[in-house]
């Protein structure tokens, strides 16, 4: 959400001079660029155990972290305070990556550059909901899953909501500010039925206010809980081998994301740590095969306005048709490059410096539907859930472990199965995809990216068959 710009200058307690002196300050060590990252977010959680509230908190995060760049060189400092001092002691040490390098810099003048279509616009933030009247939707959602399955032992309801406050300035004079919401609702379920024990896990997590909560968003996520779950019980370990793996739509974009999307992110490209490294241009898959990464959604997870250098959010192409296009830059890897910024410079909070990293990343629909990709199967996997999944970003292996899915046989799901891996090389297991859905999903699940810093994204994909892959069973 856009409000006016004296809004943040306000809230910050800082000019447009002051910045402009900032972004000097940074450079007078000899950097080349330097930019300021303001953040003011408020943090609001709840947690319901069985019934009666076990945790819940309220906290804010408030500062700013000050950039400088100079050639491979980054310098990077961050104040928990906006007073003049300690903003420009922040400026000072980030400008000591250019030490014996010292000089005047006139001071950067703001200018207005043109905001995005508002991808996440809010009647309410989650500032104005406190326990008494976020309590009634959690005891709510408790209710409608119990009444679902006679099996139910056990339920933990949970939320979280945010609001993030942003104000970004640079040494180009670029000025750009938003609010950011975040609102997270989540469910743990224990089922027990003859003496064996089944756990799931459902959660549903957008850039949205208070609006979000819903009867209807309850009655899915109560519905999803229990979805499956005779399955999970019924349940066997199959054996293992090469075969081949269909994905489901929706949350198995998981593996999308970690074996693929990673390896397009431009720093371990640049870096020469990706198996992508020297292969823009080229075909790297089949041609039906289109991979995006949006930041554009509307009100989805990994959605943004601007990413946190200050950059238009915008769609992606990685892969266009089976040919590897871009890579996914901030600002220092797109100059490397000699390309745009993509709009994925983020970070965790205004204490981290910002990297490339994914927004909401998905593979586009094909032409195949799901029975027949399936029925093209003699013998093989069938999975959509998947978890606790390993990758190694520079050779592309990863493993998973399966949450659920069916053995296929004969061109049909017979046997559900569980306690499985499904093992392979990313970019091995792209080019192997031999036919893509028209069923693309987006899982809109509280995805959280770990990349020495955490961050908030979604994926998602259509029904996919990968040829051969390794399925570790008995």
């Amino acid at each position: 959400m856009y409000k006016d710009k004296n809004f943040y200058l306000n809230l910050f307690q800082v000019s447009e001079a002051q910045l402009g002196r900032l972004a000097a300050d940074g450079l007078k060590g000899g950097g080349s660029y330097c930019d300021l990252f303001f953040e003011n977010t408020s943090y609001n959680d709840l947690l319901l155990r069985d019934g009666i509230v076990s945790s819940g908190g309220f906290h804010i995060d408030y500062g700013v972290g000050i950039r400088v760049l100079k050639g491979d060189k980054t310098g990077y400092a961050y104040s928990e305070s906006t007073d003049p001092r300690s903003m420009a002691e922040a400026a000072l040490a980030a400008s000591k990556i250019a030490e014996g390098v010292t000089g005047s810099v006139e001071v950067v003048h703001c200018k207005s550059i043109a905001t995005p279509k508002d991808r996440y616009p809010y009647e309410s933030d989650w500032r104005s909901s406190d326990a008494t009247r976020l309590v009634p939707w959690l005891e709510m959602l408790e209710t409608k899953i119990a009444a679902k399955d006679s099996r139910i032992v056990k339920i933990i309801v949970s939320f979280s909501g945010q609001v993030s406050d942003i104000l970004m300035f640079n040494s180009l004079g670029e000025l750009a500010c938003e609010t950011r919401p975040m609102g997270t609702l989540s469910a743990s379920v224990v089922f027990s039925q003859n003496g064996k024990i089944e756990n799931k896990n459902t959660s549903r997590s957008y850039r949205a206010g208070t609006e979000m909560l819903t009867e209807s968003l309850l009655d899915g996520m109560a519905d999803s809980i229990v979805s499956g779950i005779d399955d999970r019980f019924a349940a066997k370990r199959p054996k293992g081998g090469q075969m081949p793996v269909v994905m489901g739509a929706g949350a198995s974009g998981i593996l999308l994301h970690e074996a693929m999307g990673h390896a397009f992110e431009a720093d371990f490209n640049r870096k020469g740590q990706s198996v992508f490294s020297e292969k823009m241009g080229q075909k790297i898959c089949d041609g039906n095969i289109s991979i995006v990464d949006d930041g554009t959604i509307p009100f989805n997870r990994g959605a943004i306005n601007f990413d946190d250098e200050g950059v238009p959010g915008q769609k992606t192409y990685m892969v266009k048709d089976g040919v590897l296009t871009s890579y996914l830059h901030d600002r220092i890897s797109a100059g490397f490059y000699g390309v745009s910024p993509t709009g994925n410079g983020r970070r965790e909070s205004f204490r981290y410096a910002p990297i490339p990293r994914m927004r909401a990343t998905y593979m586009e629909s094909g032409k195949a539907d799901k029975d027949s990709i399936i029925a093209s199967v003699k013998k093989g996997i069938y999975v959509d859930q998947f978890s606790n999944g390993e990758v190694q970003i520079g050779e592309g292996d990863f493993t998973f472990f399966v949450k659920s899915g069916f053995l296929i046989e004969n061109g049909r799901l017979t046997q559900p199965v569980k306690d499985i891996n499904i093992i392979g090389n990313g970019p091995q297991a792209l080019a192997d995809i031999v036919a893509v859905g028209n069923d693309l999903k987006i899982d809109n699940g509280a995805w959280t990216c770990g990349k020495g810093q955490s961050c908030p994204v979604s994926c998602g994909i259509p029904t996919v068959l990968i040829n051969k892959l390794t399925v570790g069973g008995e």
